[in-house]
């Protein structure tokens, strides 16, 4: 096929669009580059534009005769979306729904949307399964939610085909090192950890005091290529139904405690943990419960011991002497 991958220059876009390659597909990767990176939109076409600018997606959909969507493009970051959440309605939303009139105009049925856990909001269950209460706690998850409300609405009056997947904490590389995670600033927990692990410097472990075994809050993390994967073969589920909402994520959590200890065995390092109060609006646990997803991917997960372990030996981690 030829798929359009909106956002495809960033981090789980290109590993998706690499993928797709490999798998045979031509990913054609539309990006305003805002936070991606112009030399990872290297697996088929690169066009430059706007999600919100609908005659560009219609000219994109149209040039290259697309037969699906998988729609990452989003602005993604929690804390800056309670200091800006009219940016987060008008890219996300207003996004999505250029999307959709350029999809309808150039008779594209399929779609598949990244979503995410924030949909959901505080954790009422150990695991939160895709019926669990919708009430996100800041404006990126309700941009999320409100994005699948409107696909929703809007699928069954143009003749969409979609999927929307829920995913979780996302960690690793591109084995082969050509891409890996690259966010600037770097929020993500894992990246962090492991650069304090090699350079000595500190990592901060926010919130000692949740109500969890030990302290630390609990997370659901699930390898990029794995996620990669999932939308893909949600394309696939989408040739024999009109619709899939499914969590995406190993169904057990790990505590940022328990991840240290893993980097730190990995990289044969130490690393200097600095504990900080909780951060507010930060949840004790957030955990997928998976069983629905078991009924359609057919991929075994990656463990995170062995994304960690990978990962220690690929680019931008690899140092030598060590990791043996």
């Amino acid at each position: 096929m030829n798929v359009l991958v909106t956002g495809g220059a960033g981090y789980i876009g290109s590993h998706t669009a690499k993928l797709l390659r490999s798998l045979g597909h031509t990913p054609i990767v539309l990006d305003n580059l805002s936070n991606g990176w112009p030399e990872w939109a290297r697996f088929g076409p690169l066009v430059f534009g706007d999600i919100r600018d609908e005659e560009t997606v219609f000219r994109a959909l149209e040039a290259f005769k697309v037969e699906a969507v998988i729609h990452f493009a989003a602005k993604a970051y929690v804390e800056e979306s309670t200091r800006l959440p009219e940016q987060y309605f008008d890219n996300n939303v207003g996004g999505t729904i250029a999307i959709l009139k350029a999809m309808q105009r150039a008779s594209v049925a399929r779609l598949v949307f990244s979503s995410s856990c924030a949909v959901y909001g505080k954790a009422r269950t150990p695991t939160m399964a895709e019926d669990h209460p919708k009430q996100p706690a800041n404006p990126y998850g309700l941009s999320k939610w409100q994005c699948e409300q409107i696909i929703a609405e809007v699928a069954p009056v143009i003749g969409l085909r979609y999927a929307a997947l829920r995913y979780f904490n996302v960690v690793g590389n591109d084995p082969e090192g050509e891409i890996y995670e690259r966010h600037e600033p770097e929020t993500h927990v894992l990246p962090n950890l492991m650069k304090a692990a090699q350079t000595g410097g500190p990592f901060t472990l926010f919130g000692t005091s949740h109500a969890t075994p030990d302290g630390t809050a609990i997370r659901d993390y699930v390898y990029v290529l794995d996620l990669a994967r999932a939308h893909i073969q949600a394309l696939e589920v989408l040739e024999q139904r009109p619709s899939l909402i499914s969590n995406v994520g190993l169904g057990h959590g790990v505590s940022v405690r328990e991840l240290v200890g893993t980097v730190e065995r990995a990289l044969k390092l130490q690393v200097n943990v600095v504990e900080q109060p909780i951060r507010a609006g930060d949840p004790p646990r957030l955990v997928a419960d998976n069983r629905y997803l078991q009924t359609w991917f057919r991929h075994d997960f990656a463990d995170l011991d062995q994304v960690v372990r990978e990962l220690a030996d690929t680019p931008p981690y690899r140092r030598p002497g060590l990791v043996s």
